[in-house]
């Protein structure tokens, strides 16, 4: 749980180091008093940020405006992160490097993000999206056993792309697995 943030007259310290919130503007160690008139003068709030220094210090700020970015900052955190990893492959990428970038995948899968494998066309090789997708199944059959189709293959433009996510019940079951080969050796 959060302290209180105290505010003007809820404050208790007899002597506080005050701040204008712009932080250009430092004003010095004063009694609370004199902090409290400083404050009134411009039409703002006196606001205890840090109680336990000593003497404790206090801002001069807008205490609605405050309050406001607090929650818009709060909004912000509690929104949920877009986890995407992408992966560039061309029609021509070798196998083993299809087995390589493969691997990778399966490592975000396996932290829980979504993956876009994307094939790129260069000059005339939009002619043959055939070419793209077989990569893109190539890819796919190496890491069928953790993920699911979240966007199937499609073609958009000089690209070919497909979105994949991991699939619980198929990590649960390869991590099993993975238990029992280590077990076993």
């Amino acid at each position: 749980m959060e302290p209180k943030i105290r505010v003007n007259e809820e404050i208790t310290a007899p002597v506080v180091r005050v701040v204008v919130r712009d932080g250009k503007e430092h004003l010095g160690i004063m009694p609370l008093a004199d902090a409290l008139k400083a404050a009134q003068d411009r039409g703002l709030d006196l606001l205890e940020v840090n109680p336990h220094a000593n003497p404790p210090v206090c801002l001069i700020i807008d205490y609605g405006k405050y309050i406001y970015e607090q929650q818009k900052h709060g909004e912000q955190k509690s929104q949920p992160q877009r986890r995407l990893k992408e992966i560039r492959l061309t029609i021509n990428t070798d196998k083993h490097d299809i087995d390589v970038k493969a691997r990778h995948a399966r490592e975000f899968l396996l932290d829980g993000y979504k993956v876009k494998v994307t094939v790129i066309f260069r000059g005339r090789e939009i002619a043959h999206p055939e070419f793209g997708e077989r990569v893109l199944n190539e890819f796919w059959i190496r890491v069928e056993d953790v993920a699911k189709f979240d966007q199937p293959i499609r073609g958009e433009g000089r690209t070919m792309t497909m979105i994949l996510a991991p699939d619980k019940n198929k990590i649960a079951k390869y991590r099993k697995q993975l238990q029992s080969n280590q077990q076993t050796e």
